[in-house]
């Protein structure tokens, strides 16, 4: 009988041995077919992303854009972070250009963190050796260099890196991004200035009507009402870029941003942010506003008229916190 027994045991060994290597070989004979179907369906993404991509920057050239290059001398902190000064400017005029947006955008790799901070144009600022005027005269005199200096000196921050968006570029990418319009409350009449008319209420803006929203400053709240606008320009924006409607649109939209946006970042680094804040980042973007309330007061100077005198000191102070919390 334990002969009996033992021979069974083997034979049911050898049995499941059998089933086990047939099974194993099917399995064998799957994988690499479906190896196969995520390769080719992952050069379709890469290839149709590329062609996109590709297709918004020469979409810009071909609308007659070309970007000079800025001396930026902004230090590499290998700390985790990207800090970005991102501001938004007009046409050169006599060979001049001007920003009225004034950004500091910080992505924290290892946290997966995105702050903003706005800096009010009209602070009253020492611009390193030009004497004192309203801080977004330093990038009239010397470009994004100086106005890094500047942000240095009286708000202790020292970005890395420069981009700057023209405002046609602005208006191209919304249109691309969604032709019927991006939705904003319109919080009154405005027309004063901005290129456009636009009624309170409910509306899609198009490119040109969101800038010219964002732009709006000619009423009592003067600068601080436009960087509240342009905040809310940002959240509008950021929710239509995390629709599913608007994932097939991006790779040219990203051409057509990169076509307009002088920036001394690598496209690696433009690529990585991109992704990783858009894969794997919080999409709760945190925000300030520089000055910050009770640190300032309105004066009159000799040759800018109205701007904004700032406790230095307490905005440096609540800088550092915020960028390194």
């Amino acid at each position: 009988m334990n002969e009996d027994k033992q021979r069974s045991k083997e034979s049911e060994n050898t049995e499941k041995q059998s089933t086990m290597r047939r099974s194993k070989k099917k399995r064998l004979k799957k994988f690499p077919f479906i190896i196969l179907i995520i390769i080719i369906i992952l050069a379709i993404i890469v290839g149709y992303s590329i062609h996109g991509y590709k297709s918004g920057i020469e979409y810009a050239e071909d609308h007659g854009k070309t970007l000079k290059k800025h001396k930026f001398n902004g230090a590499k902190k290998n700390d985790g972070k990207i800090t970005i000064m991102v501001l938004g400017a007009d046409k050169e005029q006599g060979g001049i250009s001007r920003t009225d947006s004034i950004m500091i955008a910080q992505y924290d790799y290892i946290h997966k963190k995105m702050k903003m901070m706005s800096v009010m144009r009209d602070i009253y600022a020492d611009i390193p050796g030009n004497g004192q005027h309203k801080i977004n005269s330093a990038y009239s005199i010397g470009g994004p260099e100086l106005l890094r200096q500047t942000l240095k000196k009286n708000l202790g921050v020292d970005p890395e890196y420069y981009a700057i968006l023209d405002f046609t570029g602005f208006e191209k990418m919304i249109d691309e991004l969604e032709p019927n319009g991006v939705p904003i409350d319109v919080e009154k009449d405005m027309s004063k200035n901005i290129g456009v008319s636009l009624k309170k209420g409910h509306h899609r803006l198009n490119g040109k009507e969101l800038l010219g929203y964002a732009r709006f400053r000619h009423d009592e709240e003067g600068d601080f009402g436009r960087v509240r606008r342009q905040q809310q320009v940002m959240q509008s924006l950021k929710q239509e870029l995390a629709s599913l409607d608007t994932l097939p649109k991006l790779p040219r939209v990203a051409g057509i941003l990169r076509g307009y946006l002088n920036t001394n970042m690598p496209d690696s680094a433009l690529i990585q942010t991109g992704l990783n804040f858009g894969i794997r980042g919080d999409k709760n973007v945190d925000s300030i506003t520089l000055p910050l309330q009770n640190t300032y007061q309105d004066i009159q100077t000799p040759m800018d008229g109205s701007a904004l005198e700032i406790d230095k000191a307490k905005n440096k102070e609540e800088v550092q916190k915020f960028l390194n919390e």
